[in-house]
């Protein structure tokens, strides 16, 4: 039964949010925008901001089985505003979308595996609350768990996880005051903070086999309304967690001219958790060997070389495995790469190693520019 409905529902929602997103294209300044001056409370922003038009909260991490076998996650939920105010009182009618991804990595085995949900909230099939920090797509979830924990479960057709994961870190925001600034417009930029380092235990599933793992986590949540500008292409980017305790959020804006955009940027976290900026001119991130994707034809770097003189640090990117690229027709529409990662270099001069996530987006179908304007 849940099968057949969203098979029924998917075409819908996408065509409901493309008319509608026409209609209130022009009414952008009923949501509110991300402007500096922004206080952050972490008793109240885990949960859901819907005042603001994007949202979203995302989990990767690397964890292991205790025999060694090791699996990349990705579970991401998230929130499109489409009408601010529907002036139709029912349930059924159309404030807002929510999308959600899952993908596993399976690293020894090199098998990459991805699932996906679109549903709207009014009818209590997806939703996100504005108190106590709940998002959830169907049966897929995050919540808080309580005493500093997070839950996360969602799973499909003998693909699934069910993680328990501590907060570690205290939260780290990006940017400076209060947002970080993606484009010249003011209000073009997002509220923008991680938990860079979070200890997680539970269960990984692929292929209907059960793996009791442990790992790190990383988790993401921004929101904000006019997230970037027509002319950036799309975005490389990536949470990197050293074995020196240190943490990495960077990332590059490529722009339609193949120019890299001048609000790039980043975090560095040091050990006891103290934050960092770091602007386009403190870093570069350059590709290196890349893997063409049979299925979208589309060309990614799958290494890349960091390096920011001021901090003495200089890394070696490289994917756990190629393919781990995401098409994501029946939600988001956006054909990217996401997956796990592995590195090594110095760190002020002393050699690290770590594994995080890299993210690339604007490689395949059309500029995220145009779809987060």
């Amino acid at each position: 039964m849940k099968d057949s409905r969203r098979i029924v529902w998917y075409p819908i929602f996408l065509f409901i949010l493309f008319i509608l997103s026409v209609f209130f294209a022009l009414a952008e300044g009923d949501w509110k925008q991300a402007l500096p001056g922004y206080e952050f409370d972490f008793a109240r922003d885990h949960a859901s901001h819907p005042d603001y038009k994007i949202e979203w909260w995302y989990y990767t991490g690397n964890v292991a089985a205790k025999d060694g076998h090791r699996f990349g996650y990705q579970l991401t939920f998230f929130r499109s505003g489409v009408d601010p105010r529907p002036e139709n009182p029912s349930r059924w009618a159309v404030r807002d979308l929510f999308m959600a991804h899952l993908a596993l990595t399976d690293i020894n085995g090199r098998k990459f595996r991805f699932a996906e949900k679109v549903n709207r909230a009014g009818v209590g099939w997806a939703g996100a609350a504005t108190g106590l920090y709940r998002v959830w797509n169907e049966d897929w979830e995050a919540k808080d768990a309580g005493s500093g924990h997070t839950r996360l479960r969602a799973s499909d057709n003998g693909l699934g996880l069910d993680l328990e994961l501590d907060q570690g870190k205290p939260p780290v925001v990006h940017g400076s005051g209060g947002i970080i600034q993606k484009g010249a417009r003011a209000g073009t930029a997002s509220h923008y903070y991680s938990l860079t380092r979070m200890p997680t235990r539970g269960a990984i599933t692929v292929d209907g086999r059960r793996y009791e793992v442990e790992g790190l986590s990383w988790m993401d949540h921004e929101f904000g309304t006019s997230f970037l500008e027509k002319e950036q292409r799309g975005w490389d980017w990536l949470s990197i967690q050293l074995d020196d305790g240190s943490e990495l959020m960077l990332y590059q804006f490529r722009r339609s001219d193949g120019a890299r955009d001048p609000h790039t940027s980043g975090t560095i976290i040091d050990p006891a958790g103290k934050a960092s900026p770091v602007t386009a001119s403190d870093f570069t991130l350059e590709p290196g060997a890349r893997w063409r994707s049979p299925a979208t034809g589309a060309e990614y770097p799958t290494s890349w070389q960091i390096a920011i003189p001021s901090r003495g640090i200089e890394l070696t990117v490289q994917a756990a495995t190629e393919n781990q690229e995401l098409s994501a027709g029946e939600s988001t529409g956006v054909k990217y790469w996401e997956g796990a990662i592995e590195v090594t270099g110095v760190n002020n001069g002393r050699p690290v190693s770590g594994r995080g996530y890299l993210e690339m987006t604007g490689y395949a179908g059309a500029a995220m520019g145009t779809i987060l304007e």
